[in-house]
């Protein structure tokens, strides 16, 4: 089975194509790019590379979120295209999962990290059981220290992951103290690889709904948030 491996959720982007459990092809950048310029020509570039066409795929994976809003729907609106026009299955897989996936040797608590700003992050925790991810913490917004609260509780060791990480780190020692662990730089990327073997143990032949499938943001837009407080201030119940 051939695979098409989409992430844009954060700055970092990635694309891949693996056959049959075997990597054909990965480029993952963590430059600062547009996604709406960059992601399509990475697109093209792996199938060049992999001696492939679009249409010789038999499924695409795409990171649906949470991350950035820009990054998540220029992702999943290209896989989106790529699976109606291609007519192949669309399998959307958790952005804080596919990161989680990079340290499934790891013998304790996994926990991914994107900010979110003013104190919070996008974050989630697994535990790594026989290759696959057992959830601790759902992935969701928290705020940083509500969550190291409920990490504390696990007491067991916790890595860290994601690009992210170094803005939080200095909190994350004073709290967890020598239950914190710093992952390496090979684990913090968003990886099209990962992304694809989440979504191969979920697939089960059949796709996501392309026309009703959407981001995960996990978190309404700052301008909605604002909005509800302003109409709750102003007495409007219905807000």
């Amino acid at each position: 089975m051939i695979w098409l491996g989409i992430d844009t959720s954060n700055y970092p982007l990635s694309v891949a194509i693996v056959q049959d459990n075997r990597i054909l092809v990965e480029e993952t950048t963590n430059l600062k790019l547009n996604h709406s310029i960059a992601t399509m020509p990475t697109v093209e570039e792996v199938f060049r590379k992999a001696g492939l066409k679009p249409k010789e795929i038999d499924a695409i994976a795409v990171a649906e979120g949470p991350g950035s809003y820009t990054g998540i729907r220029i992702g999943v609106t290209i896989a989106k295209t790529l699976a109606w026009t291609l007519q192949k299955p669309l399998v959307g897989v958790s952005s804080i999962q596919s990161i989680a996936a990079n340290a499934l040797r790891f013998n304790g608590v996994i926990c991914p990290i994107m900010d979110a700003r003013r104190g919070n992050v996008y974050s989630g925790a697994y535990r790594a059981v026989e290759g696959s991810l057992q959830e601790e913490v759902k992935d969701g917004h928290y705020a940083l220290d509500d969550l190291l609260t409920r990490l504390l509780e696990a007491n067991d060791p916790v890595l860290f992951l994601g690009t992210d990480v170094a803005i939080h780190w200095e909190k994350i020692e004073q709290r967890l103290g020598t239950l914190a662990v710093r992952g390496t730089l090979t684990e913090d990327l968003p990886r099209a690889t990962s992304l694809i073997y989440l979504a191969a143990q979920e697939y089960n032949g059949e796709g996501e709904n392309i026309h009703h499938f959407v981001p995960q943001y996990r978190r309404i837009a700052e301008a909605e948030a604002n909005w509800l407080k302003d109409q709750q201030k102003a007495g409007n119940s219905n807000a």
